[in-house]
């Protein structure tokens, strides 16, 4: 455990996850009635849904800010997920970036033509710190898609937590200028193979 993500100098585009020898923590935001349905039944349920594209987040500062400390509309609650390392290992090796990248593919066409076809799509979006400080590295973010969304919800998910009170505790203590933070699951460096950072454009 840690109190806060520090903003040092390092590559931009790492996968950064807290992780143990067999799972994987991601987040998502719901309204309250999905991530209460999703803690009830141990994966999600009610509410949720199967045929959309899902976004997952390794970053729980990039998730604090994409919410606003779990108080946007439809972003009322943020559960913290546990998926199979195979799983999370499965999704990195679908996806492709959401653009243009013409270091890993020799056309623009043949980009579109892989993104149309993939069923998880990746975007490095700015990390941020606990306190919604801007960090220097990229946080990795992927959209789950078609078949993968059910063997997500079905297969790779073994434990969910709501952690909204944690969300506003945190948001609480920033405003209130305390210098000690909760503490939260430290992130760090996911080992992936050499075509996952090729394809995703991190070393």
């Amino acid at each position: 455990m840690k109190h806060e993500l520090s903003n040092t100098p390092e590559n931009p585009r790492r996968v950064l996850a807290h992780h143990d020898a067999e799972t994987v923590t991601v987040y998502q935001a719901f309204n309250r009635d999905i991530v209460a349905n999703a803690v009830a039944k141990g994966t999600f349920g009610a509410g949720f849904g199967m045929n959309r594209m899902t976004w997952i987040k390794a970053s729980f500062g990039w998730m604090l800010h994409r919410s606003s400390y779990a108080t946007a509309h439809n972003q009322e609650a943020i559960i913290r997920v546990r998926l199979s390392r195979a799983g999370f290992d499965a999704v990195l090796e679908e996806a492709v970036l959401t653009h243009y990248p013409p270091d890993v593919y020799p056309s623009e066409l043949q980009w579109t033509n892989a993104l149309a076809r993939s069923r998880v799509r990746c975007q490095w979006d700015p990390d941020r710190n606990l306190r919604d400080g801007k960090l220097e590295r990229r946080a990795i973010q992927l959209g789950i898609s078609g078949d993968f969304v059910a063997r997500y919800v079905d297969e790779w998910i073994v434990g969910v937590e709501d952690v909204t009170a944690l969300a506003h505790e945190i948001r609480d203590a920033v405003r209130t200028g305390y210098a000690e933070l909760p503490a939260v699951p430290e992130e760090t460096h996911y080992p992936v193979s050499q075509s996952v950072r090729h394809d995703l454009g991190c070393v």
